[in-house]
């Protein structure tokens, strides 16, 4: 029986959030060369997809951060999701800027948090785990308590995965990866010598060069 993780990146290829091209990679804004890219604003024109996300989300959010009093969208693709998740939950919702606004009330945080609250950031995808520690400084600044982060999608990088181990911030993924492979190579979506190099790519991906693995 095919697992929740496994299950999910499935649709997310079947839908083109997920779209792998080996031999003709992209180009992130880092200047990384890439054999994949992650389109999750697709998610919300899908009902089935989003709904699914909205219910695997809350469920996690209830076995894992049982204390959780807000959910806070870390990136603007994850904000409608967010949203959606905490209306299910009961509970408020935020969202974090990557930088404070330069304008207005100059806010990095919309919505309202209040100190000593117990925070559960939602992030659409991590890939290096910038935009997550950016969110919990402003959040933990604001002097909200910082539970855990859910992933709908994490690219597994292991200086990633260090990264927000060593800042203590436990992270909750509702597909992977890993599983995004495993669902690939059964759909046959790409070659198995491609699958070779989307594996060396996600290993070392500042450094990646197509063809060369």
């Amino acid at each position: 029986m095919k697992n929740r993780e496994r299950t999910l990146a499935e649709k997310l290829l079947q839908i083109n959030a997920i779209k792998l091209q080996p031999d003709m990679p992209f180009v992130w804004g880092s200047g990384w060369n890439s054999p994949i890219y992650n389109d999750n604003r697709r998610l919300l024109s899908y009902p089935d997809v989003r709904n699914q996300i909205k219910v695997e989300a809350a469920r996690a959010i209830l076995e894992y951060f049982p204390e959780a009093e807000v959910v806070a969208s870390v990136s603007t693709v994850a904000i409608p999701m967010g949203a959606i998740v905490a209306d299910v939950l009961g509970i408020p919702f935020i969202f974090v800027r990557d930088t404070p606004k330069d304008h207005g009330l100059e806010n990095q945080i919309e919505g309202s948090l209040r100190p000593g609250q117990h925070v559960v950031m939602f992030e659409d995808v991590i890939s290096t785990g910038g935009s997550s520690l950016k969110a919990a400084e402003a959040i933990r600044l604001a002097g909200g308590e910082i539970d855990g982060v859910v992933a709908v999608f994490n690219y597994e990088f292991p200086a990633s995965v260090k990264r927000l181990h060593d800042d203590d911030i436990q992270v909750v993924n509702l597909t992977t990866f890993s599983r995004m492979i495993e669902a690939a190579a059964e759909l046959e979506y790409v070659a198995s010598e491609d699958l070779a190099a989307l594996e060396e790519w996600r290993k070392d991906p500042a450094n990646w060069v197509p063809g060369k693995f």
